[in-house]
């Protein structure tokens, strides 16, 4: 089933802030400490476009990132734990879902072996969620991509990289 497509973008700053919660849940995850951080400036600022908007908020993301303050870091964990594990079936957002099931269709690698990367990711960087866009690929370049990022033991990169994650154009 489709979800109903987002409100024109001119629109947005007069929509209710439960509205503009919703867009932020269907353009990244639904996430509390997202709208916290968020759905204000969906009401202050106009957008050119989804693109723009979902731009803005990666630069609200960078700050956070950038920040020497541990709240700050807590705050951006407590943002980037949203996106669901990579092989998980339970997940609230349309787009993962249909990621989810894009990378479970993938008989090339095992479910227990990505189970235990995302494991072994969690215990590298405590507190981050590995996230990228899988956009079609398979679940054994995601895993290498996975592997790699574990091995490099960069949790500020972790972070920038999580926060460049970008969803498909559709939504303009």
């Amino acid at each position: 089933m489709a979800a109903d497509p987002l409100p024109a973008i001119k629109i947005v700053p007069g929509l209710p802030t439960a509205q503009r919660a919703a867009i932020l849940d269907r353009l990244f995850e639904p996430c509390v400490p997202l709208h916290t951080l968020s759905v204000s400036l969906l009401a202050e600022k106009t957008f050119d476009s989804y693109d723009d908007l979902i731009s803005s908020i990666g630069v609200q993301l960078t700050e956070l990132s950038d920040s020497s303050s541990s709240s700050d870091s807590k705050w951006l964990e407590s943002i980037l734990a949203a996106h669901p594990r990579l092989g998980q079936s339970n997940v609230e957002s349309s787009q993962s879902r249909a990621e989810q099931t894009q990378l479970n269709s993938d008989e090339h690698s095992s479910a227990s072996s990505l189970a235990d990367l995302n494991t072994l990711y969690e215990q590298t960087f405590p507190g981050l969620r590995y996230v990228v866009f899988v956009d079609g690929r398979s679940r054994s370049i995601i895993m290498d991509d996975m592997q790699q990022r574990i091995k490099r033991e960069d949790p500020s990169a972790e972070r920038k990289d999580a926060i460049k994650v970008r969803r498909p154009k559709s939504h303009n």
